[in-house]
């Protein structure tokens, strides 16, 4: 048995005369949070996104990148998936742009060719070190494609998934009824 898809969830008890207009599509989708959690998701991504515009102000460097916010939304919104989780996150950028800076070092920089062999190695790279984080293969096409200087963005890099996972730890403390952040650690 293949555990490469989940089970397909249970239709739910719909009363008689009841059933929907297209039944091949009911109740496939999640549940609709409650409002207040939706709220305080959103929010606390929004803040944690905004901190690293900040932070990339101060500087002068930019410190958001598209990948970040995904990364963001995984940490805030799907707290309790392998993606995740602070090991996923941090780790899976972290190879994801060892993976853009060795195929762009390979004299492929620029090239949309290059930038889908690295997402695809980034992937083969994460999987193999059991740190799925789907963000982390974009941050190897960034690197392909707008060769930024190792030297400085790694360690914004770095330093803005610590961020995104202590953001997520502590929104994560603040509503009582919120998930608890991360699910693992390493």
């Amino acid at each position: 048995m293949s555990t490469d898809t989940a089970p397909r969830p249970a239709a739910p008890d719909i009363p008689a005369g009841r059933e929907p207009r297209l039944p091949w599509i009911a109740g496939r989708a999640p549940a609709r949070p409650a409002p207040g959690a939706a709220f305080h998701s959103v929010s606390a991504a929004t803040a944690a996104l905004l901190g690293l515009v900040a932070i990339g102000a101060l500087i002068h460097e930019p410190v958001l990148i598209p990948p970040l916010a995904a990364s963001a939304a995984l940490v805030h919104c799907a707290p309790a998936l392998p993606l995740a989780q602070p090991r996923s996150v941090v780790v899976g950028h972290l190879i994801g742009a060892a993976a853009g800076y060795a195929v762009a070092a390979v004299g492929a920089h620029g090239s949309a060719w290059a930038a889908a062999v690295a997402a695809g190695v980034t992937l083969a790279l994460n999987t193999l070190a059991r740190t799925p984080h789907s963000p982390a293969c974009a941050t190897a096409v960034v690197i392909v494609l707008q060769a930024p200087a190792p030297g400085r963005f790694v360690p914004l890099l770095f330093g803005a998934t610590a961020l995104l996972v202590l953001t997520a730890f502590a929104a994560s403390r603040i509503r009582r009824a919120a998930p608890k952040y991360p699910a693992y650690w390493w």
